[in-house]
């Protein structure tokens, strides 16, 4: 990181006052022009990020919003977006999670060119799944997320299981400010961030918000919403503490809800839907549990993200609503085709011999493209896909993680299973469409590529994403 930074978080609460702290979770819905039709744009807007005697942070924000404006759209509907570029830069939009025509999925350079300053791009998917889901900009993600650029995307089911006032959506996000609380532009792009673990922030927020405080019924089931819009940090979140059951992950629901065990890694990307209900009143803390070693920019000790107050009488819980999974194609782990995928790079990892652009990166070219990460010693996009899949076909990528540091890879526009960790069988093998691998583990998902198209395979901490993690595979 190019500047040290010495504002802490306790300083920043509390210059946030008990304001931040007894505002409710906001509730965001799209600008609808007609039914079924919608309107997003991009924007800087000057907004405080720390309320109080602290300075204004000119953000890239969807809709002049953080984080931008919750669509919401039922199973099976067709959404249909009108995308304005009103930054300085060209951008487009990804529909993280949603398996979507290849057309629309938002991957600037590979599945359509950059809306450019001053244009639109109509965006029109259907959304074949329920659950939770995400929007974000995917041109110069590492610069334009971190500005801002998301939003909530949420999928009920055609009649919703949970009503609104028991859906509730949390999009975590981390911020790096200076000791003004401004957004600390000045660290864009540090090389140290791109090496080691990402960009870290040393703010929190939840909707935007420090640590938001909502009010809910007791004895009442509430499905909560987890969505980590982060750049890099992983969040350390403890269900169990919170009185709190597992029932679903990136978007995919479980047949039943499910007790946490452990303490769960939400990394960026990763979504997990919590169910919510206590039969006494009491106020239950949200908290960030813990930190990798070098992601103690806001302070070793755990920091609580949001809080909930359960209110009013005791009462006999009531009956929790049972969610419908969704319809997806079950891969076939015998006759699977096997796929290599072996990270290098990084600081402190092998790196082995790594090509870029076609040719051997050199000490010098890697610093000087800042070209630092590999997939089976390529870095970045590579003329050749990863593989070629015919539509239906199985595949299993066994990645391998030998660099220093924890990773979220995604998949677009497919679900996967998580099927093994380090050679065993996971005990439940998960929907997902990212997954964490931590340092020296070896992770293997399958899946049925029935969604044709090129489509991106990457690293979802963004830095690494853009320091060399990307690649893509094709579905004929």
């Amino acid at each position: 990181m190019e500047t040290k930074l010495n504002l802490s978080r306790r300083s920043l609460l509390l210059g946030a006052g008990a304001t931040a702290a007894a505002a409710g979770f906001p509730t965001l819905v799209l600008a609808q022009i007609t039914s079924g039709q919608f309107e997003l744009r991009a924007e800087t807007i000057s907004h405080k990020l720390v309320e109080g005697d602290y300075a204004a942070s000119d953000l890239w924000l969807y809709n002049g919003e953080t984080p931008g404006p919750e669509i919401r759209v039922k199973q099976g509907e067709t959404a249909r977006v009108r995308f304005t570029n009103n930054l300085p830069e060209p951008t487009s939009v990804h529909w993280h999670g949603i398996r979507i025509a290849n057309s629309m999925d938002g991957v600037s350079g590979l599945t359509q060119e950059p809306v450019q300053p001053g244009e639109s791009f109509d965006y029109e998917f259907t959304v074949p799944d329920a659950g939770t889901f995400w929007y974000h900009a995917h041109n110069k993600s590492w610069n334009q997320v971190a500005r801002g650029l998301y939003g909530p995307l949420i999928v009920d089911e055609p009649v919703p299981t949970f009503d609104r006032e028991h859906d509730l959506t949390l999009v975590l996000d981390d911020w790096r400010v200076a000791q003004d609380g401004a957004f600390h532009e000045a660290s864009m792009g540090a090389f140290m961030d791109w090496s080691h673990a990402g960009r870290l922030g040393n703010l929190m927020t939840v909707n935007g918000q420090i640590e938001p405080k909502v009010k809910l019924a007791t004895g009442n089931a509430y499905r909560v919403r987890l969505i980590n819009a982060a750049n890099a940090r992983i969040f350390h979140i403890d269900p169990a503490a919170m009185g709190a059951r597992l029932i679903g992950y990136d978007g995919f629901a479980f047949p039943a809800p499910r007790k946490a065990d452990s303490t769960i890694l939400l990394g960026p990307a990763q979504r997990v839907d919590l169910l919510f209900q206590k039969e006494t009143a009491g106020i239950v803390a949200m908290v960030n549990v813990g930190d990798f070693e070098l992601e103690r920019m806001s302070g070793a000790e755990p920091v609580a993200l949001a809080k909930f107050a359960f209110e009013g009488a005791q009462t006999s819980a009531l009956p929790i609503p049972a969610l419908s999974p969704n319809s997806i194609a079950e891969p076939n782990l015998e006759e699977g085709v096997k796929v290599p995928l072996v990270m290098t790079g990084g600081a402190m990892g092998r790196h082995g011999n790594i090509t870029y652009k076609g040719k051997p990166l050199t000490r010098q070219t890697m610093m000087e493209a800042q070209q630092l990460w590999a997939f089976n010693g390529v870095a970045n996009m590579s003329e050749e896909p990863l593989f070629n899949a015919e539509k239906g076909q199985t595949i299993i990528v066994e990645t391998v993680n030998q660099t220093g540091w924890p990773h979220a890879m995604h998949v677009h526009g497919h679900h996967f299973k998580l099927v093994s960790r380090n050679g065993k069988r996971v005990a439940n093998m998960d929907w997902r469409d990212t997954f964490f691998i931590d340092d020296n583990e070896t992770v293997e998902i399958a899946f049925v590529a029935d969604n044709p198209g090129k489509w991106m395979l990457h690293c979802h901490m963004l830095e690494h994403a853009a320091a060399g993690m990307n690649t893509w595979f094709n579905v004929s």
